[in-house]
């Protein structure tokens, strides 16, 4: 199975039913076939912005256990890459989170990603490549 790394925004979506995407990921979530990843700064936003319901956070977290995401470590040697990254994109700009999700990237050599974020169209791995993103979205 596929391995496909995960953004905030999506997840958010997903818990948050008055989100604008909440059906759609919801559907695309229910179809996918494969292995969901992200970072602990992913899960950190999420948590932040689903702090409005207390039940919303628990059920996210509900299933980060129950397996529906796998969450990857960021290592203090990947920090260098995140300044760096932070530094190239500061205009767009980049945070920790999404900084997180291209290290990640270039770690496991995972090209795709599910996101609602169109920095990612110019976000660029080491090795100059698009993680592309397959979630698709009006």
């Amino acid at each position: 199975m596929v391995n496909t790394l995960i953004d905030a925004g999506p997840i958010i979506a997903l818990f948050n039913k008055n989100d604008k995407f909440h059906h759609q990921i919801k559907a695309f979530i229910k179809n996918y076939q494969g292995f969901l990843t992200t970072t602990w700064p992913v899960v950190t936003e999420v948590s932040h912005m689903l702090s409005f319901n207390v039940q919303t956070q628990v059920d996210f977290l509900t299933w980060i256990k129950l397996g529906g995401i796998m969450i990857e470590e960021i290592h203090a040697k990947d920090i260098e890459r995140i300044i760096e990254l932070s530094e190239k994109y500061s205009d767009v700009p980049m945070d920790l989170a999404d900084a997180s999700l291209v290290v990640l990237s270039e770690k496991l050599k995972i090209k795709q990603i599910i996101t609602i974020d169109s920095d990612y169209y110019i976000y660029r791995t080491i090795h100059k490549e698009m993680i592309e993103n397959i979630f698709r979205y009006d």
